[in-house]
């Protein structure tokens, strides 16, 4: 799977769930999408992966569709 590089700063974003502007960790990752193990490796995306530091929600949004 993915893995995380941690960030110290992080960004301010509006967190969906908070309702205001929190600082986030914020990475890209590598995501697998399809579950045939035959075609596994051809069907990763990178996705954005938002996590809000006050209330630890996730968010993910493919990147090919930002």
């Amino acid at each position: 799977m993915a893995s995380k590089t941690p960030h110290s700063d992080g960004i301010v974003e509006l967190c969906d769930n908070c309702g205001r502007e929190t600082a986030h960790d914020v990475s890209i990752q590598l995501l697998t999408e399809s579950d045939d193990s035959e075609n596994a490796a051809y069907s990763r995306e990178p996705y954005r992966v938002t996590e809000c530091r006050a209330c630890g929600d996730e968010s993910r949004q493919r990147m090919n569709n930002a």
